[in-house]
């Protein structure tokens, strides 16, 4: 995958609206930023043929009496990569992570289901694994953000999609093969949908759009933070002092560069996703804003070597 592209205004402002509304029609995207319904079809085209951009689709497993794990591995140096594809391939990972020089895995997990399998059986057997440790999720102080936010809040609201209120959803098999689809590709059309679910596009359309609307259903855009010129990722495991868990998940909620922050179970109790523009930054950013924070004990820093699987989508 080609990671060095400079993504150029009109670039950007495609990414931030398909990070604002995933299924937005070119159309609409096109007077929202300006631009030609031509140039935008086109963009998103050569983007994704690139392997630069992907919307997918992702279903919220808390919604299902699903449980998200955050997983650790220390492997051996031979078998870190071919163990990381191998998560990487499983429906039930939804981001994989090689870190450390090489030597060690982050993954998140959704448990309730196959993945208790995966976490709870295999992963501890598994040969060359020398360690693991797994740790649920609490709280979301923070999810997946923008790195493109070029668009003003006049035209983001226009983009911004309707919702109902949550309400109770039972997940059907023509569902699961919609999800299915959805999850490769985010944009796939309704006659793909349709042929993939058994059942007519009109009866995809109006699917889709409820588990949309009741909040069931999201689409995240993939797009490596190199082509958005951030060079530095890290994973943090951070021990907090209880009393202080919710300021300092909220105070690191507000920096621009935490991607991620959650509370979690385990020998730590917030983990955090972080990009920065170099290690420099990285240097600055928790010198500087994390070690201020009252109440934050230890902090223990994982720098991303490679990224196998982000948004539920395979990257290699």
């Amino acid at each position: 995958m080609e990671k060095n592209s400079v993504l150029d205004d009109v670039d950007r402002a495609l990414v931030h609206a398909l990070q604002i509304d995933g299924r937005a029609s070119f159309r609409r995207i096109a007077e929202v930023v300006g631009a030609s319904e031509h140039t935008i079809a086109r963009r998103y085209r050569r983007l994704r043929s690139e392997g630069l951009l992907r919307v997918v689709g992702m279903l919220d497993g808390t919604r299902f009496g699903q449980t998200s794990w955050g997983v650790r591995l220390l492997c051996t140096p031979d078998a870190a990569g071919p163990v990381a594809e191998a998560l990487a391939r499983r429906e039930d990972t939804v981001w994989v992570r090689l870190l450390s020089g090489g030597t060690e895995i982050a993954c998140g997990v959704r448990a309730g289901g196959e993945g208790d399998d995966l976490l709870l059986k295999k992963l501890p057997r598994t040969p060359r694994v020398v360690s693991m440790s797994a740790h649920a999720t609490l709280h979301m102080f923070a999810g997946w953000r923008s790195r493109a936010p070029v668009l003003t809040d006049e035209q983001a609201a226009c983009l911004r999609p309707d919702h109902t209120d949550e309400c109770e959803i039972a997940l059907s098999g023509e569902d699961r093969a919609l999800l299915r689809v959805l999850a490769r590709d985010g944009r796939a059309g309704f006659g793909e949908l349709a042929a993939a679910a058994g059942c007519s596009q009109t009866t995809a359309r109006r699917r889709l759009e409820q588990l949309r609307g009741g909040g069931a259903l999201r689409f995240d855009v993939e797009i490596p933070a190199q082509a958005l010129g951030y060079h530095a990722e890290a994973w943090l495991w951070m021990k907090v002092e209880p009393r202080a868990l919710t300021a300092v998940g909220a105070a690191m909620a507000g920096h621009g560069e935490a991607d991620m922050v959650a509370a979690t179970t385990g020998p730590t109790n917030l983990m955090a996703a972080v990009t920065c523009r170099d290690t420099r930054a990285l240097y600055r950013y928790l010198t500087e804003r994390v070690a201020t924070l009252d109440g934050v004990r230890e902090v223990e820093t994982a720098p991303v070597i490679r990224t196998l699987k982000r948004a539920g989508a395979l990257l290699f």
